[in-house]
């Protein structure tokens, strides 16, 4: 052979061999921005998802400090106590029923007041009362406004108390943030959806060509679909596991930090948060890559070079 063709050879092989390296290291440079990218949106997610679910928390225990306090009359016979306590722990609404005494009663108020034992010269003004703490979804006025003529009929109920204004500001209040907070994760899943999709259909569309020969050579759509599907979702779920654990890492590092915050992160509240993020992950990469193949599936020779 002439020296010249083994030169032009030679120069062939590593011109394809260059072409390679560039294309192996240009499809390892856009699968880590999609996962870097995935990631960043995943952890947004996750976010506010957590923050949805605690604010939910901090409602219903919110809701669940309210009391409602039932004055009794000081004739009221012991027979007729028990049977007034035993009743209204039935009651539909009443979380927990503890009794107070005159005397404790007394008590409480001394210490509130803070001057010690208080002297009201033979006479207590101060009645016994059971204190009913309520269930989440009782805790309105409309609920009370339902129950408390019933509590009024008993001939030993002196009056029935509760916070009105706190728990009307709670009822009003509390709705419109659990709302606000759901439209926001409902607005970022469309956005995830939108950036995730975007990120994925770039990567498809640096291999548009490969999907036209595949369909040309007479490959069925969803054999051309697979491996560009599970492509997808491995990378999903290297996001969701990266996002998952910085997530875990913040939720863990609240905890220790604040006392109050961590009374209101549960164990259910953390579970849901990491399942949406990797159901999220999966699910919306598995989309995005579908609808993606699909629109240059559909696509013909002319349009595809166009693109």
């Amino acid at each position: 052979m002439h020296p010249c063709e083994d030169v032009g050879v030679a120069g062939t092989e590593n011109n394809y061999d260059m072409a390679r390296k560039r294309k192996s290291i240009g499809g390892r440079f856009n699968t880590v921005t999609s996962c870097i990218s995935m990631t960043l949106v995943l952890l947004l997610l996750g976010t506010v998802v957590f923050c949805t679910l605690v604010a939910h928390d901090f409602s219903k225990k919110m809701k669940e400090n309210f009391m409602v306090e039932v004055l009794l009359s000081d004739d009221i016979p012991n027979r007729d106590l028990i049977a007034l306590q035993t009743e209204l722990r039935k009651k539909p609404y009443a979380r927990l029923v503890g009794y107070l005494s005159k005397e404790k009663g007394t008590k409480e108020m001394a210490e509130a007041l803070q001057n010690g034992p208080v002297d009201f010269e033979g006479f207590n003004p101060i009645p016994a009362e059971f204190e009913i703490y309520l269930k989440a979804d009782y805790a309105n006025l409309d609920s009370l406004k339902r129950y408390e003529p019933e509590l009024r009929k008993n001939p030993y109920v002196v009056d029935v108390v509760y916070p009105r204004d706190a728990m009307e500001s709670a009822g009003y209040y509390l709705p419109l943030l659990g709302l606000v907070m759901v439209v926001i994760a409902v607005l970022l899943l469309v956005i995830s959806f939108a950036l995730i999709n975007n990120t994925i259909r770039m990567s498809v569309y640096a291999r548009r060509m490969t999907i036209h020969s595949m369909k040309l050579a007479g490959a069925k759509w969803s054999f051309i679909r697979r491996p560009f599907v599970l492509r997808a979702m491995g990378i999903g779920l290297i996001a969701a596991i990266i996002a998952g654990g910085l997530l875990g890492l913040g939720i863990w590092q609240l905890k220790v930090l604040d006392n109050v915050v961590s009374s209101l992160i549960s164990p259910l509240t953390i579970t849901i948060t990491l399942s949406v993020v990797f159901c999220c992950g999966l699910l919306l990469t598995m989309c995005c890559s579908w609808l993606s193949v699909n629109r240059f599936l559909r696509m013909k020779g002319d349009e595809v070079m166009t693109k």
